[in-house]
């Protein structure tokens, strides 16, 4: 049985628009936009990759198995890249806070979410 969870599909939401805003003013250069590359991977490609991740995350609504947690959790891990705790140390950050906190509460709310689910299982099931 599938359980809908819109809390998962709101944050993966929220970190698409994000990494999409950031993708555009790469692409735009428009400022404060991300460096063409950080070490050891472009960052296009990267932000492609991670948009992938959160799409292929997005797509079931729910995180009711196995892969589901993992796709989920990759998509997180990937964004925290950008929206990590790190970046409040980021000379931009009086330009990119409300980036920085959003991507961050969407990624609490992700990793609750894959890890209640599975307490919650364990509890009941």
């Amino acid at each position: 049985m599938t359980i809908r969870n819109p809390s998962v599909s709101m944050a993966l939401s929220m970190l698409i628009v994000l990494q999409l805003t950031m993708l555009f003013s790469l692409f735009t250069q428009t400022p404060p936009h991300p460096p063409l590359a950080v070490p050891p991977f472009a960052l296009g490609p990267f932000l492609g990759a991670s948009l992938a991740l959160a799409i292929a995350a997005i797509i079931p609504g729910s995180i009711d198995s196995g892969a589901e947690k993992i796709m989920v959790l990759l998509a997180t891990a990937t964004s925290l890249v950008s929206f990590g705790p790190q970046k409040w140390l980021d000379p931009a950050i009086p330009q990119i806070w409300p980036a920085v906190l959003l991507g961050q509460i969407a990624a609490i709310v992700l990793i609750y979410q894959v890890f209640s689910v599975r307490r919650s299982r364990t509890v009941t099931g």
